[in-house]
């Protein structure tokens, strides 16, 4: 039987090639902000387009944040995608305004120092050591479109060291890719628009669902 992924669906993201892309990937897929549905499901993705501010508005209007915070206490898997990964981090920075993010990993999502932007495009990762997603594609190409990110990671909170695998890419500037911390996973760039590579890369996570 396969695996039941909920894609959540709170008004913002690629939400219907992200659902083609997991069901050629193996999964059984529902898109819908239904509370239970989102809570229970094998595996949840949080996708995400646009301003980090308005994503947070729409993940924190459907319930979202209590989702991802209970199935995490749980260990049940979560995956971020573009902004859907930038709001795990604890704010973002866009045009002066900084918003709370979920707070699930720590750092500030902030612009890019690049001589052109957005970061749009084909661009190669360094995976972490071990990675479970990039299994069998450390070396391929995964498509980005964004202007912000992650530029640093902080490895000591609280004086404890956080143990996640993080990926890197560079445009300008090294930037967080992905970062993999126990149930909770997610990628800077879009797996459901990196072809091949991006195929496998969600068959990689599925396969982690079962």
């Amino acid at each position: 039987m396969s695996p039941s992924v909920v894609v959540f669906d709170y008004g913002s993201g690629n939400i219907r090639s992200v659902e083609r892309a997991l069901q050629r990937a193996g999964a059984e897929v529902e898109v819908t902000s239904d509370f239970d549905d989102a809570l229970n499901c094998d595996g949840l993705v949080l996708p995400g387009v646009g301003a980090f501010a308005a994503c947070m508005a729409g993940i924190r209007a459907a319930r979202g944040d209590q989702i991802v915070g209970r199935r995490l206490a749980g260990g049940r898997p979560v995956l971020g995608i573009c902004v859907g990964m930038q709001v795990m981090f604890d704010h973002g920075v866009e045009h002066g305004v900084d918003t709370e993010g979920l707070a699930e990993w720590p750092g500030v999502v902030d612009q890019l120092r690049a001589p052109v932007l957005p970061h749009m495009g084909w661009n190669t990762v360094e995976a972490a050591s071990g990675s479970t997603l990039f299994r069998g594609v450390e070396d391929e190409r995964f498509y980005f479109v964004h202007s912000y990110g992650v530029r640093s990671w902080d490895l000591v909170v609280h004086g404890k060291t956080m143990p996640p695998q993080v990926t890197w890419s560079t445009h300008g500037e090294p930037f967080v890719a992905a970062v993999e911390n126990g149930p909770l996973a997610a990628t800077q760039f879009h797996p459901e628009k990196s072809g091949d590579a991006g195929a496998v890369l969600l068959a990689n996570w599925i396969a982690t669902l079962t």
